[in-house]
This record gives structure tokens, C-alpha cells and sequence, in this order.
């Protein structure tokens, strides 16, 4: 559903008895940040649960549930949050979960993206809903994953797996981690960024990406005239971004810039820009089949042979690699 131009994203979290908190509130923090960030997508934001009122895993209670819903509505998001081990071992609490693996059978349509966090995995393995897919979970639950969800392949020492329109992570932390990697592909890493530098978090992808995301590289520092430089850059990567012109956004002379700028991030001007555009290049190639001179002109650089130049010093790979791990 669109509202002035806006996507419309229903966007569920199903609360299972014992649920641990940073499971829902990491990631949903995440979803509040992208909701003020951009204006592309909007996650309106629901809570579900077998009864109006969870215990968490500390002992607070979280209240304002709402019933679980007869069907969830086309291209809704769904987040399982993982709980306690102790779940498992109270007849109550089985049958509740038992009664919450039933609906998500019957709720969960093909155009559902399903995420789980942490063992919130067992609930959606149970159901069914990881069968034929791989996934991940806390490494204290593989083997039970393992166990309840025999058609699918479960993948060890990974922060989070995503297959298809099914996303599932490590544990806890990782939540966060996910989200992020969710809401960058929906919107842009420059989004994504924003939100992990504002939650004072690093930005960490999957696969053959690196752990560090270069969109947060040099930004470990608390110096005001240097981040609104580093603003500005990581906004628009191709503009011609000459040194005077970012003196006057830092109101810095060019000479004081330089110093200041390498003083607090470690590296040049001229290669923290260079790093921004062959971090934009390297999202293009994910996304689009132009060729190297095309996404060159995209990203700001001379040509085809100055990106791969620059391309050199900062991917361990080919641009090609990237283009065929994203396609």
C-alpha cells in the first residue's frame, strides 16, 4: 500500500512467552530510526502474541499485545523473537508455543518476509517456514534448529542468513545487525549507515561483504566540522568534491581541513571521497547491469580505468565478484 508516494510496510512482531527484550527492542529501533530517516518506505509497527500480556525473559512484563491475527495482510513483515530456554521445559509454555508454531502455518503466506532473531528460529523452523532454506540461529540452538527443521540448511558462525524472502540471525546483538542489512536493501546503505552511526553501532553485511561497512570508515570521532564534511560526501559521492569546496563546508581553510581531517579519521580528504564513491559503485554493480564506464560516470570517477584503479585498494576482489554475489 502506497500514501503519497510513500510504501506502506506492515511490519509484525509475534512476542512468544519468556521473549528476551533486545530481541524486539534492537531491531525495532532500528525500524523507528528508518521510519524518520527517509520517505520511501514507512513500517507501521504491530505486536502480536497468544495473550495480551508476555513475561520477558527479566521478569518485565510486556503489556499491549493484540491477538493473533486470522491471516497476515499481503507483503507483511513478520519478526520472531527468541525467548528463554526455559521455555521449553514448562508444559504451559510448550502448549503456548506449540499453539503460536499453528498459526504461523496458516498465517505466514509466500509474500511474507519472515525474520527471526536469535532461537525465535525453533518457532519458525517448527512451523515449517525455514523448509528448504537456510537459516541461522544462536549457536546454543543449532542443533535443536537442526533437529525440528530436518528440510532445511542450517548455517553455523554466521551473524545472519538471508534466503529469499526469509531472513534469520545469530542472536541477540546480531539482531540489530540484520535489521540494518534489511532497511539498507529496502532504502540505501547510506540509510543503514545513518541509523548504525546514530546508534552508535558498526554496520556489519553478510556473505563475502566486509564486517566494517565503508560508509561508517573514519567516522569514530566526535570533531562537528569533520562530520558535516563526511556528511556531505556520503550524501552525494559523485559530486565533484574539490577540497575547496569542502573547506567551506567544514569553514575551515583548505590546509587546517586536511590536517584536522586525517587527525581524526586516519586518512586523506581525497581517499575518504574515493572510498564513498567506490562504495557507491560497488551498490550499483549490485543492482544494475551498466557497464564499468556507466557506473564510473555514476560514481564520480574519470573513467572505467581510474575506478578500477581505486577499486583496487579497497576490495579484495574484482567488481565482477560483487555484481554476480548480489544478481
Amino acid at each position: 500500500m502506497d500514501k503519497g508516494g510513500t510504501r506502506i510496510i506492515p511490519f509484525y512482531t509475534l512476542v512468544p512467552p519468556h521473549a528476551l527484550l533486545l530481541d524486539i527492542a534492537g531491531p525495532l529501533q532500528v525500524i523507528r530510526y528508518a521510519n524518520d530517516e527517509q520517505n520511501d518506505i514507512s513500517f507501521e509497527c504491530r505486536y502480536i502474541a497468544a495473550r495480551e500480556i508476555q513475561q520477558s525473559s527479566i521478569g518485565l512484563g510486556i503489556c499491549g499485545l493484540e491477538t493473533l491475527p486470522a491471516a497476515l495482510p499481503d507483503d507483511a513483515f513478520l519478526l520472531i523473537s527468541g525467548s528463554t530456554s526455559r521455555s521449553e521445559n514448562e508444559p504451559e509454555i510448550r502448549r503456548e508455543r506449540q499453539a503460536l508454531a499453528a498459526w504461523l502455518r496458516h498465517a505466514v503466506q509466500p509474500d511474507t518476509t519472515v525474520i527471526s532473531i536469535c532461537s525465535g528460529a525453533l518457532l519458525a523452523g517448527e512451523a515449517g517456514l525455514f523448509d528448504g532454506r537456510s537459516c541461522t540461529t544462536h549457536s546454543d540452538c543449532i542443533d535443536a534448529l537442526r533437529r525440528i527443521a530436518p528440510l532445511s540448511q542450517v548455517a553455523e558462525n554466521r551473524l545472519f542468513v538471508e534466503d529469499g524472502n526469509r531472513f534469520s540471525s545469530a542472536g541477540i546483538s546480531t539482531g540489530i545487525d540484520l535489521m540494518l542489512h534489511v532497511v539498507s536493501r529496502l532504502t540505501s546503505p547510506a540509510v543503514a549507515a545513518r541509523i548504525a552511526q546514530t546508534m552508535v553501532i558498526y554496520l556489519r553485511r553478510n556473505g563475502n561483504d566486509p564486517q566494517v561497512s565503508p560508509w561508517l570508515t573514519g567516522r569514530n570521532h566526535m570533531h562537528p566540522a569533520i562530520h558535516r564534511v563526511q556528511d556531505r560526501v556520503m550524501a552525494e559521492p559523485a559530486r565533484d568534491w574539490s577540497l575547496e569546496r569542502l573547506a567551506d563546508i567544514a569553514a575551515l581553510s583548505e590546509r587546517h581541513l586536511s590536517r584536522l581531517f586525517r587527525e581524526h579519521t586516519g586518512i586523506s580528504v581525497i581517499d575518504y571521497v574515493n572510498l564513498m564513491r567506490v562504495n557507491l559503485a560497488r551498490d550499483i554493480l549490485a543492482n544494475s547491469r551498466l557497464d564499468m564506464e556507466a557506473i564510473a560516470e555514476r560514481a564520480g570517477f574519470a573513467s572505467a580505468r581510474h575506478l578500477r584503479r581505486v577499486w583496487q585498494q579497497h576490495n579484495r576482489y574484482p567488481p565482477s565478484h560483487y555484481r554476480g554475489f548480489q544478481a
